[in-house]
């Protein structure tokens, strides 16, 4: 009986989680009403973001991102390949999602994730329409070679707005990426000049030295929850299985649209809806361009 007062804060911490696992929508609907959200950010605050560039030693581009606790690891591999026929002129980038067991209670061993390949093509087409990329660049010898760009991000911990993370580390790798120095042999094949290579004189030089792309148009991207007369940004894993109408939003850095994503869901996205997502993206895609602006900046020091 010598702790009268510890009980009773053990006991309503107790009722507190027994509430939110038995009635969880209930729970999220009381802390709407007071205009904040069960780990205390305002309903249209994101949570906080990092960027981490060069991750990954053995790749040619890397980088390290969380979100919250979201965590995405990307990492890109250049290969030399011969052209298409219909493009003889540009090279090619190949992005892939994975979810492996550790990044969450719900992906099990053997089997895939119901949400990877969605996000995998979200990916895909979100890249290749922004444009952020000139494939051209990506060109050796026309028709003969071209860079093959291997983009995998792995997502280590999943807690809600994969998207949005997976695309900031996807980018942000992008930013990173440095093409490696290469030059045509005897054979007329391309092949890699390291640093102490002492046959350079006699290679026919293709890149002199390693360069970075040239990034046009980076998208960034929001998620957002609709839920009755509310917007939550950012979303956490749980409260995207409780509330369950999301819409994902893509801007590039001049504002244009690049995508649009709403998988179903109860509630109807009405334009004015639509059009405060698309305000809140813009803000967001702002505070991200300056983070990854950041991340770049210590990697140039460093």
């Amino acid at each position: 009986m010598g702790f009268p007062d510890g009980s009773k804060d053990l006991s309503s911490e107790m009722e507190v989680d027994a509430f939110r696992r038995l009635f969880p929508l209930q729970y999220f609907e009381r802390h709407l009403a007071e205009a904040i959200r069960p780990d205390g950010r305002p309903l249209g605050k994101a949570r906080d973001t990092t960027v981490v560039l060069g991750a990954v030693a053995s790749a040619n581009g890397s980088a390290l991102v969380k979100i919250g606790s979201t965590t995405m690891l990307s990492a890109i591999k250049m290969e030399v390949m011969t052209p298409s026929l219909e493009s003889p002129d540009e090279g090619c980038i190949a992005i892939d999602f994975h979810m492996p067991p550790i990044c969450s209670p719900l992906v099990r061993p053997g089997r895939p994730a119901e949400a990877a390949p969605v996000v995998s093509k979200q990916l895909s087409d979100t890249i290749s329409g922004s444009g952020i990329i000139d494939l051209k660049e990506l060109s050796l010898v026309t028709g003969k070679a071209a860079w093959m760009a291997y983009l995998d991000v792995y997502c280590l911990d999943a807690d809600g707005a994969l998207f949005d993370a997976a695309l900031l580390s996807a980018v942000a790798a992008l930013s990173h990426l440095q093409i490696p120095a290469v030059s045509m042999n005897d054979d007329g094949k391309i092949v890699l000049v390291s640093d102490d290579d002492g046959q350079k004189q006699a290679q026919e030089l293709v890149n002199k030295e390693k360069r970075n792309l040239t990034l046009r148009s980076i998208p960034f991207s929001l998620t957002c929850i609709l839920h009755k007369n509310y917007i939550l940004v950012d979303p956490t894993a749980e409260e995207e299985s409780v509330m369950e109408t999301v819409v994902t939003i893509a801007l590039d850095t001049s504002g244009q649209l690049v995508s649009l994503y709403k998988p179903g869901g109860p509630v109807l996205a009405f334009t004015p809806s639509i059009q405060d997502c698309v305000a809140l993206t813009r803000q967001r895609v702002k505070e991200l361009k300056g983070i990854l602006e950041e991340a770049n900046s210590t990697m140039q020091v460093e």
